[in-house]
């Protein structure tokens, strides 16, 4: 809703310290990612929400690489902001600004290009597919891409692009009854859920049951892996089930610290060939270093079609393991560092890594403790083969982080 306002703002002040400003209009974190390269530009910004509810729009900022800077540069672009120096242009050396509505085509065709994707395969199961596009830019971009990969049958919901989010934008289960409910009633293949940037991506199966998040990489990695042997890397809080099968196709899974510039720099130190996070992110490296629903929808359903399997029992294919997602708020004062060493002196018995917090492996489980960059909370992830095993861990480490404190 404040799209145009902060655009503005952003683009009159690069050009007042000199910069061209390529505007792309409205698009996606991922194409923006891809202009910045074929622009040879010297940085990005996408100005997002991302998954947060719509008061939350704000800055995403990228390398000339088209990469999300690291926290080294993040701090200097504080400081930077911080010192309020602005040492802007004389008035004949201004930038330039132009407009560039090409890249919806560009980034659709990079897509439908790819040599793992299979427009031909797509076309011929003749999908009926619902998107929820949360009134965002997924309305634009994803029916496109859908018809370009030869699928005729769209039910689009939540289609006016105004930045007013119908619900909590991040694709949860919570989230998605709407979708779930349309694709029962459509009698649709399947359902897709993107948040509003497009950089996450999640499936709904035939019969309105989620496929679950975690698995869009899970099933992504499992097609790409049947054609291109390697590694692959997901962050710490990222179910098991793609580590069993990178294993089953030889290659090596290596976790990473969360966040996607901690994932896209450990793929690029193993050459995985294919990378994300387990809240719906697919990174495929030769395509680009981001998470990008796009690529990810094209491969999926290359995938599905070739499977000749519907979704649900595609899933089937996979191990159920249930993630328990919890958060602990902190005390005032309380020292974060303090309560992490004391769980890890507790736990020092069972494998543990401390490189993004605290995770624990209990033989089949596992547990994983992160503090929030943002919020005084301890975010607390927990994986089993069963649901209630999964809640009862959480439930033990957070009374253990409330002793600690």
């Amino acid at each position: 809703m404040s799209g145009e306002l902060v655009s503005n703002l952003c683009a009159n002040t690069l050009i007042a310290y000199g910069f061209d400003v390529v505007d792309l209009g409205i698009t996606t974190t991922p194409t923006v990612e891809l202009a910045v390269m074929q622009e040879g530009a010297a940085g990005g910004i996408i100005l997002t929400a991302s998954h947060n509810p719509q008061e939350w729009n704000a800055l995403k900022l990228l390398n000339k690489h088209g990469e999300f800077i690291n926290a080294e540069d993040g701090r200097k672009v504080l400081e930077l902001a911080e010192k309020d120096d602005l040492n802007f242009v004389s008035v004949d050396k201004l930038g330039k600004y132009s407009k560039d509505e090409s890249y919806l085509q560009k980034h659709i065709d990079a897509v439908a290009n790819y040599a793992l994707v299979d427009v031909a395969a797509i076309k011929k199961a003749k999908f009926k597919i619902v998107v929820d596009a949360i009134n965002s830019s997924g309305a634009i971009y994803i029916p496109a891409l859908l018809r370009a990969l030869g699928v005729k049958d769209v039910i689009v919901l939540n289609a006016e692009v105004n930045g007013k989010f119908e619900h909590n934008p991040e694709p949860l289960p919570a989230h998605l009854t709407g979708l779930s409910n349309e694709v029962k009633k459509q009698n649709a293949s399947l359902g897709i859920a993107v948040d509003p940037d497009v950089d996450r991506l999640c499936f709904v199966c035939e019969d309105g049951s989620m496929f679950g998040e975690e698995y869009t990489l899970v099933a992504v990695a499992d097609y790409v892996l049947s054609h291109r042997k390697g590694n692959t890397v997901s962050n710490l809080s990222s179910t098991k089930a793609l580590k069993e099968i990178t294993q089953k196709y030889s290659g090596e899974y290596f976790p990473s610290a969360v966040g996607e510039v901690n994932v896209v720099n450990k793929m690029k130190e193993v050459n995985a060939v294919i990378g994300g996070e387990g809240n719906g992110g697919i990174i495929v490296p030769d395509f680009h270093y981001g998470r990008d629903a796009l690529i990810g929808i094209g491969l999926f359903l290359t995938h599905l079609a070739n499977s000749n399997k519907s979704v649900k029992k595609l899933r089937g294919t996979y191990p159920n393991y249930f993630i328990s997602k919890n958060k602990i708020a902190l005390e005032n004062g309380v020292d974060v560092t303090g309560v992490i060493n004391k769980l890890t002196d507790k736990y020092r018995t069972y494998p543990i890594n401390t490189e993004d917090g605290l995770k624990i492996e209990f033989d089949k489980d596992w547990v994983h403790l992160r503090p929030s960059n943002t919020e005084p909370i301890i975010r607390i992830y927990s994986e089993s083969n069963f649901e209630t095993t999964a809640e009862n861990i959480a439930k033990k480490i957070m009374q253990d982080i409330h002793e600690a404190m």
